[in-house]
């Protein structure tokens, strides 16, 4: 069956290799000049670093089948995550763990006595938190909140902590010991060579064709037996019913010689500092050796039409439209939404390859369903 991946990223690479080594032909349309979509990276002229050009991306998983998918196509370099957060003028360490708490209240607590310092800290009147405010008051307390979450939250989503749903700070740990490993993954790294050269290896079959700089356009399904969709959900219906809400991010990007910053991801997480945070790309590869440096200042706001989108708000007006969306696209013959965009979820890499390679073995299985995933249909 001749079929269409509309989006070079890993839903549409990982998927079109599936299929393609299951015989199928595969044609992959990006309407961008690269592959790889989000976590495309590549060598900056100026300074040789290795620059995740859409942000970071750090590789972290406990799905060991998706651990050996990805080292079958690339070699992945041990990486721990350790951010740094620069607040109220002081640097310390995320996730929350016993440096930062000791740091915080100058005091030498041991684990136990930190865990029940927090505890007394916590307002224990919020008994089922619904927003990101209510869990970060029921689970750290005022002043932990107000240092380290509220000024960044503001500036992340441009909106009050309060309108935010408390899931997404339940992604954050608190450790009582002196782990500074941002994940908990049994597998964390990064591709020796970047993610952009690991999907060109992964779309590397004599049953793939590739075609950058493509748009999808209407009519272009209808010489394909089967269409799989990684680009906007609401894009695919021309947004007749308005458009999903994400945020996007603009980076100021800015060089130096030596090490600038001494770590990869600096937070900042005061409000009146107008980015989120700086990252130095040279760390994220610290098996290299590069005698400049190039950094990035990442400041969020309002996704517009004719921005990247990075991150789905999924807010109450945003999950009505999703719904809509999702019961037009349950209805759609020969399609399939997949990937970040195309499911309206935030998704990090190792769901989005597990997610792909289930949706590529229920298509050859005969059973892949319609409509989007994790919303209701």
């Amino acid at each position: 069956m001749k079929l269409l991946m509309v989006g070079a990223g890993l839903s549409g690479a990982v998927i079109a290799r599936r299929l393609a080594e299951a015989g199928h032909r595969a044609t992959v349309i990006d309407a961008r000049p690269h592959i790889a979509g989000n976590c495309h990276t590549e060598r900056d002229p100026e300074t040789g670093v290795l620059v995740h050009v859409y942000g970071p991306h750090i590789f972290h998983t406990d799905d060991a089948e998706v651990w050996d998918y990805v080292t079958r196509f690339e070699t992945f370099r041990p990486y721990k995550n350790r951010v740094k957060t620069t607040a109220r003028g002081e640097v310390f360490s995320l996730p929350i763990n016993l440096h930062t708490i000791n740091q915080f209240y100058r005091k030498t607590l041991r684990p136990d006595e930190a865990r029940a310092f927090i505890a007394a800290q916590a307002d224990t009147s919020i008994t089922d938190p619904q927003s990101f405010e209510e869990q970060a008051l029921r689970f750290v307390g005022p002043d932990l909140y107000e240092a380290f979450f509220k000024g960044y939250t503001e500036k992340q989503w441009g909106c009050h902590p309060s309108a935010l749903p408390a899931s997404i700070l339940k992604r954050l740990p608190v450790r009582f010991n002196y782990d500074d490993n941002y994940f908990f993954h049994r597998f964390q790294g990064m591709p020796e060579t970047g993610y952009t050269a690991m999907v060109a290896r992964i779309l590397d079959h004599p049953n793939i064709d590739v075609h950058l700089d493509t748009p999808y356009a209407p009519g272009m399904a209808d010489r394909y037996g089967h269409v799989f969709w990684s680009g906007p959900l609401d894009g695919y219906f021309g947004y007749d019913l308005g458009r999903l809400g994400y945020r996007t991010l603009d980076f100021e990007r800015f060089t130096e010689t030596g090490d600038w910053q001494g770590c990869a991801v600096m937070n900042y997480g005061d409000p009146e500092v107008p980015y989120t945070r700086i990252t130095e790309h040279k760390h994220f590869a610290p098996w290299e050796d590069h005698a400049g440096t190039v950094c990035y200042r990442e400041f969020s706001r309002a996704c517009g039409p004719d921005d990247i989108p990075y991150y789905p708000i999924r807010l109450v007006e945003e999950k009505a439209l999703l719904s809509d969306y999702a019961a037009r696209a349950a209805g759609e013959e020969g399609v399939t939404f997949v990937g970040r965009l195309g499911t309206y979820r935030y998704l990090d890499m190792d769901v989005t390859i597990r997610e792909a390679l289930d949706t590529a073995r229920a298509f050859l299985s005969g059973g892949v369903e319609r409509g989007v995933a994790g919303v209701p249909g």
